[in-house]
């Protein structure tokens, strides 16, 4: 059954849902620490925020499924089915079929950093070297400090056609300060994946990523402010890609201390 909704008029009318419980104290330890857990059981978890439009450019979908899961009854699954036109200047045509986490319209507003994001993947895309223009890529999560429609900085997860998992526009955008990053250790596709990821954004502050609790991607950030606004996970990847599959389960964000 589809839990997304359908219309772009039922999605206006959806970001008008008043925001419920979204953030709640962990259990034990400081009581101020933040955290938003979903396990895409319900589409009111997303209650307040936006989606990106069904049939986004007639060839990009979402849904709540039980067709593929790693817990409960249902996970998010998005999926393409065919390619857009290239993106231009000022024009994106990126493929994108997720719920965003607006942080900023929850009861208890923006995370500040160190924070954890932990989060199961499913994923089966075929990612390409093209010999005219951009090689195909795949964004598992994007987050953002910036609390307006703009996500002008941003820092990503993603996926690159060499099959390993590495930390994007972690200095400025576009550009990268790694400190480490796996050569060997290759994202495996078409299984449950878990990936976890560790922000830090305050001065000198860094970010790493787990595959499946081992270290694959590790860079300094150092464009961004100290706290975390939006993210999306789901599915974003470039116009070119004509198909592909992607399940998203049991995602937490908390605040804590250190690493």
């Amino acid at each position: 059954m589809n839990y997304f909704l359908k219309t772009s008029v039922l999605i206006i009318v959806f970001a008008l849902l008043s925001c419920q419980k979204k953030t709640t104290p962990p259990i034990g330890g400081n009581a101020e620490k933040k955290e938003f857990t979903t396990s895409f059981e319900d589409v009111n978890d997303f209650a307040g925020f936006y989606l990106t439009p069904q049939s986004h450019q007639n060839t990009t979908y979402h849904e709540l499924s039980d067709s593929i899961v790693r817990s409960g009854t249902y996970a998010h699954k998005a999926w393409i089915t065919g390619s857009n036109p290239p993106s231009g200047p000022g024009v994106n045509n990126n493929h994108r079929g997720y719920p965003t986490i607006q942080l900023q319209h929850t009861d208890g507003g923006v995370f500040r950093t160190p924070c954890y994001v932990t989060f199961w993947v499913w994923l089966d895309m075929d990612l390409q070297e093209r010999s005219t223009g951009e090689n195909d890529w795949f964004s598992f999560a994007t987050f953002t400090d910036d609390e307006s429609d703009n996500w002008s900085r941003t820092v990503l997860v993603n996926l690159n056609t060499d099959g390993f998992v590495h930390l994007q526009h972690t200095a400025n955008q576009g550009q990268q300060s790694v400190i480490f990053q796996t050569t060997d250790l290759a994202f495996p596709q078409k299984e449950w994946v878990e990936l976890k990821i560790y922000l830090d954004f305050r001065p000198n502050g860094y970010a790493k990523v787990w595959q499946n609790d081992q270290l694959v991607t590790h860079a300094n950030i150092d464009n961004i402010d100290n706290k975390l606004s939006q993210a999306h996970f789901g599915l974003y990847c470039p116009p070119q890609m004509a198909s592909g599959v992607v399940y998203n389960d049991d995602l937490s964000l908390k605040e804590v201390d250190k690493e």
